[in-house]
């Protein structure tokens, strides 16, 4: 089994401009349409069988229609697809919100501070933070060396904050700040996903990155429409890792995360 644990859809009629505005932001080529048809082809293609995807509300007034969205298209493709929620710090009843997206069976809370412009740690967070701890996981996009909104640092101090709150730290703990993500996050204090990180290292420095956070806490993503299963499996495989930290991290750790419900 194959599970790409990060992965972003958007509807058909603003994915494109949607997946040009991510290239804008990180001055990156995205090769992808950011269209749920498309994935789904990619995955087949590759042999992915199920995709965590998601949405990030870059401001409060998305949220209802982005968790509508991601769980509508769950339900049509509930073996291929794992929905996680949006949530945004502005949004008036969070808790509220939480509670529907547990009703609509999404699996998580999605947040990305660089495009939702808060600290990670801005106490104006933790009512997300106290509604999902025990209870949802909160993927955090993690890193950025232009911008300090989602620095490891800042996601350390939620961790010791809020230590009952289930964390996975997009790419890598830290996409431009990999060392330091995994200097602090080292011993299995939190989950990773490896999306968006492989293009930038060596195979052995990867291995050496995944195995300072955890084999166990590790899990394969591709940061779709930025990169695609087949590419980003290719660059996994040349990882200098055992069979067994193999499957772990392509599907046994996001089962274990995410629980029989899936």
């Amino acid at each position: 089994m194959i599970i790409d644990s990060h992965a972003h859809i958007f509807p058909d009629k603003i994915a494109a401009r949607a997946a040009d505005g991510i290239s804008s932001f990180y001055n990156m080529r995205v090769r992808f349409d950011g269209s749920v048809g498309s994935l789904l082809e990619i995955n087949r293609k590759a042999g992915v069988d199920r995709a965590i995807v998601q949405s990030v509300a870059t401001v409060q007034e998305q949220v209802h229609n982005i968790n509508d969205f991601v769980s509508e298209q769950v339900k049509l493709h509930p073996q291929e697809l794992i929905g996680f929620g949006a949530l945004h710090p502005d949004f008036p009843g969070i808790e509220a919100e939480t509670e529907r997206i547990i009703s609509l069976g999404l699996k998580g809370i999605k947040l990305h501070p660089d495009f939702q412009h808060f600290n990670v740690d801005d106490p104006k967070a933790f009512p997300i933070y106290e509604a999902a701890e025990g209870r949802l996981p909160i993927l955090f996009h993690v890193g950025d060396s232009r911008y300090d909104f989602s620095s490891p640092k800042r996601l350390y101090n939620v961790m010791k904050r809020f230590p009952k709150l289930t964390i996975i730290g997009a790419h890598l703990a830290g996409w431009t700040k990999w060392d330091e993500a995994a200097e602090l996050f080292s011993g299995g204090v939190i989950y990773a996903d490896l999306s968006s990180s492989l293009y930038a290292m060596t195979p052995e420095h990867a291995a050496e990155l995944i195995r300072k956070i955890g084999t166990k806490r590790v899990m394969f993503g591709t940061d779709y429409p930025m990169w695609s299963a087949v590419e980003e499996l290719e660059r996994f495989r040349k990882l200098p890792l055992t069979a067994e930290e193999q499957q772990d991290i392509l599907y046994r750790n996001a089962l274990r995360l995410l629980g029989e419900s899936i």
